[in-house]
């Protein structure tokens, strides 16, 4: 009868049974010795028909609890003779892609390591953090290896920092799904070749992208040009705002130091005006009423005009008035607004393109922060392949269930 019952709840099938069930309380665990009925033939991939049992291997797969109790099945795993005399094993429904567990338990490591850390789901299914990095790197790389981009036509680009310092690796997107397809180190000109060769191994065509929204780095606007030849550019709003918003502050930093008022005033500069509060609103109106001898607050008033000019969709208005604007301010004393008018002037096509594609890369933004904070909570990864397996966990929206049945498919 309990026999029966574990057959039922492995959902095992002729020719496989439950030869008997061993409880270690000691150990706290469970194991299923899983037989096969004698006589039976077994197919194997490659090879047309079925074929006679030659020997047999103990094999030990670790599969979900128990209710509380780990659980392990101890199964005899037939060795088959095929015609040309070769001997192979034959390959047993339950088993994973890495050795030594079954699907279902990698289908639940898969889950818990997109919601925390590697460590925290070894502690939780016991195992070792490596053991769980490597379940999910495997299904990974196996995943992507099997994506098909032959209909990915806008890319976003980004970089995110792989640890303190300088270290940055890669990150492109297909914009119409807003998932992550391709990572690497680095933050230059190579890493956007590297993502051509990536398109064109996994279906897709360079030439066939027609827009990519990047930063202005000149080594991406160069890799852009020179590996994506038929890519619009587009620099959306929110990295050119960004650079006014820190105008901003750098403004305010250099006032600040013959007008100690100014000090404070930090986020009620840098935050949308509609997102403060009443009595933040009324100080930064303050400010604002000195605009004649105030930097800080012409530096301000630049940035909103930036604003409303990007909110256009009109081209050639857009193209119009970025150029009014550059005047305005190059004609300023607001030296750090300067730069941004400079960066503007010799960017300016990729930016008016915005007003037509809208294409952005801030979901990449949102990407990196989700990102950055796995990161915290993992307290660091030391490697690239780590960082890399993280990154299509959380945004590649890879599908699994082509790998293991029993995981899910997550939305589009």
């Amino acid at each position: 009868m309990t026999e029966k019952l574990f057959e039922t709840a492995l959902g095992l099938s002729t020719p496989w049974y439950v030869a008997g069930v061993e409880f270690d309380e000691e150990a706290r665990r469970l194991t299923i010795r899983i037989d096969f009925t004698v006589g039976s033939r077994f197919a194997v991939a490659g090879v047309e028909g079925e074929h006679r049992v030659h020997d047999t291997v103990s094999k030990r797969y670790r599969h979900l609890n128990f209710f509380q109790y780990e659980c392990e099945l101890e199964v005899r795993v037939p060795r088959v003779k095929l015609p040309d005399g070769a001997v192979r094993q034959v390959e047993v429904p339950w088993a994973g892609k890495l050795s030594g567990f079954t699907l279902l338990f990698e289908a639940l490591v898969l889950l818990l390591c997109q919601q925390m850390p590697f460590r925290g789901v070894a502690r939780l299914v016991n195992l070792s953090p490596y053991q769980a990095q490597a379940i999910c790197r495997v299904y990974v790389d196996l995943a992507v290896a099997q994506a098909d981009y032959c209909e990915v036509r806008h890319l976003a680009i980004d970089e995110t920092s792989q640890a303190r310092g300088h270290d940055y690796v890669t990150l492109a997107a297909d914009a119409e799904r807003r998932a992550v397809i391709f990572v690497s180190e680095g933050r230059d000109a190579q890493a956007i070749a590297a993502l051509a060769e990536n398109l064109t191994a996994h279906g897709g065509d360079p030439k066939a992208i027609e827009g990519t929204s990047i930063d202005m780095s000149p080594a991406f606007i160069k890799g852009v040009s020179e590996h994506l030849p038929n890519a619009q550019i587009t620099f959306d709003k929110f990295h050119v705002v960004a650079h006014a918003s820190a105008a901003i502050d750098k403004t305010r930093r250099i006032e600040q130091k013959g007008d100690p008022s100014l000090k404070g005033l930090r986020w009620k500069l840098l935050k949308d005006r509609r997102d403060l509060s009443v009595e933040h609103r009324a100080e930064l109106d303050a400010l604002l009423a000195q605009l004649t001898i105030k930097r800080t607050a012409r530096a301000w008033q630049y940035r909103e005009q930036l604003r409303e000019i990007l909110d256009r969709k009109q081209i050639n208005v857009v193209r119009t008035l970025l150029r009014q604007w550059c005047t305005n301010v190059l004609r300023s004393k607001v030296e750090p607004m300067k730069e941004v008018a400079h960066l503007i002037r010799n960017h300016l096509e990729g930016i008016v393109a915005w007003a037509q594609t809208r294409q952005t890369n801030g979901f990449l933004e949102a990407i990196n922060g989700l990102f950055q904070a796995a990161k915290r909570k993992a307290r660091g990864y030391g490697r690239f392949s780590t960082i890399r397996t993280v990154i299509f966990l959380l945004a590649g929206k890879l599908d699994f269930s082509k790998l293991n049945p029993h995981v899910a498919v997550r939305p589009i």
